[in-house]
């Protein structure tokens, strides 16, 4: 089996990509090197990222198709689904041998499975919208913990900056150990190399909250069981809004 690894970025993967046309090898797998197991059988090629080569790739699909369809490729990557390398391929090897735009012949396998794909990410994306909560720090900054399914964190920062351009806030997602930092100009990507987050709670250490800070969250959870009719209560419906594994980084939620 031919076995192409890589860095797990998506330049990487454009990366793969190019050398494997380059080489006229087609890929069995493509795999984050980190998680490669070897094996005997395996004819494995270390794919190292270039970003010329990447651009040029990046490029030939915008000649091929449309902007939506290369929206359609970089939301599929964000799912990092395991076999998604492999996905992406399969996919890309159809937009460059036909001669009109594939991205909307769903009676291609490999199409409908890409679109299914990028909607499920949309969708993820769009919860962040509903239930990201931030809690003020004694610095004066806003701070939201999420730990979406995919990783969502660059289809968002354009949402939260419109919405709240007045606020310095950082929005984090715990799973991937990166997020978004906002200072009232600028969105940027931002890696804290120490942080004081509570994982299952989403909650940060008290001693960094700003001072009314633990009050708020106390009467918005009050305000919301005080709407809260129990008599209409049905949580198979409010789990379809809202779903259970986003509970915990929720104050009306969180019984912590």
């Amino acid at each position: 089996m031919n076995i192409f690894l890589y860095d797990n970025t998506f330049e990487g993967l454009l990366t793969v990509v190019f050398e494997s046309f380059k080489l006229k090898i087609l890929p069995d797998a493509i795999v984050y090197k980190n998680k490669y197991q070897p094996s005997l059988l395996d004819i494995s090629f270390e794919i190292i990222t270039d970003v010329l080569k990447a651009e040029r790739v990046w490029n030939g699909i915008k000649a091929k198709t449309s902007k939506e369809a290369c929206d359609m490729v970089y939301h599929t990557f964000l799912s990092g689904m395991d076999n998604i390398g492999m996905i992406i391929f399969h996919y890309l090897q159809l937009t460059f041998a036909a001669n009109y735009n594939v991205s909307v012949n769903y009676r291609e396998e490999s199409v409908l499975l890409i679109k299914q794909i990028q909607q499920k990410v949309l969708k993820e994306a769009h919860r962040m919208f509903m239930f990201v909560r931030f809690q003020k720090t004694n610095n004066d900054i806003y701070f939201a913990p999420i730990q979406p399914k995919y990783d969502v964190i660059p289809l968002i920062g354009k949402h939260f900056k419109n919405r709240f351009r007045d606020q310095i806030w950082i929005i984090y997602d715990t799973e991937r150990d990166y997020g978004l930092y906002y200072d009232l100009k600028t969105v940027e990507e931002i890696k804290l190399e120490q942080h004081n987050i509570n994982k299952s709670s989403g909650k940060i250490d008290a001693s960094l909250l700003e001072e009314k800070e633990e009050c708020y969250q106390v009467l918005w959870k009050s305000y919301f069981d005080a709407i809260n009719i129990k008599e209409r209560k049905n949580l198979k419906v409010q789990m379809q809004f809202m779903p259970k594994r986003f509970w915990n980084y929720l104050p009306e939620k969180n019984n912590g």
